[in-house]
């Protein structure tokens, strides 16, 4: 394969490939509802999911805690996520092994996300992984979402490398598409927790992965 002979370096998307927290953002409303001793319908979890963390507290409040206000919950919650990546998220499996393989082989490597950069740097210091990942780049900093390659851009350009010479490694669809249609090579992982379409995820990606050993397996 050409991963060895062309690639230079490496984009790491965070949750879902390096953190174990996708479920974070599927529960967060159902735990706290349950810090408040309200017991949530089923489904909630479907419901919230696709909504901003504005938009997830009023519906809260709308539909179980008319007692508090939206800013209230929207604390509450930031303040649950918080401490889920401060104390709590663990690791996808084989992800420090990986992060050790492309180090000791003289790939770069970086990292893009969406999450807000305090909450993955103190996940990724925690768990040992910070130290391996030369920089990090936030969807907020740079002022544009993965839907636009521009974070990718900014990590490459960062390591001084062209676009062919990258890897983006992403568990999330849309994600992966943006980046190889800006011709990056893309490796899409699946996540139990995270993208729905597996098939399309495959389909997208130069290679599929079910966990990040199966990458590391492919490289040595």
């Amino acid at each position: 394969m050409r991963f060895l002979k062309d690639i230079k370096g490496v984009i790491f998307d965070i949750d879902g490939v390096l953190l174990d927290s996708m479920r974070i953002w599927k529960d967060l409303g159902e735990r706290y509802l349950k810090s408040r001793g309200k017991e949530p319908k089923e489904g909630l979890s479907d419901i919230l999911f696709s909504m901003s963390m504005e938009e997830g507290a009023a519906y809260l409040r709308d539909h179980y805690l008319s007692d508090e206000t939206s800013e209230t919950i929207g604390e509450g919650l930031q303040g649950m996520l918080r401490d889920f990546y401060y104390y709590e998220v663990g690791t996808k499996e084989g992800a420090e092994e990986l992060l050790e393989t492309f180090e000791g082989k003289g790939i770069r490597m970086t990292a893009a996300t969406s999450s807000p950069r305090t909450h993955v740097e103190k996940a990724l210091e925690r768990n040992g992984l910070l130290s391996h990942i030369e920089k990090i780049f936030t969807s907020a900093e740079v002022g544009s979402s993965k839907h636009s390659p521009e974070i990718y851009d900014a990590a490459a350009g960062f390591m001084g490398l062209r676009r062919e010479e990258v890897c983006v490694i992403e568990d999330s669809l849309y994600a992966l598409r943006t980046a190889a249609d800006a011709g990056y090579f893309t490796v899409g992982v699946r996540d139990e927790e995270g993208e729905s379409d597996q098939k399309g995820l495959e389909e997208a990606a130069d290679i599929y992965i079910g966990d990040l050993s199966e990458l590391m397996n492919k490289i040595e």
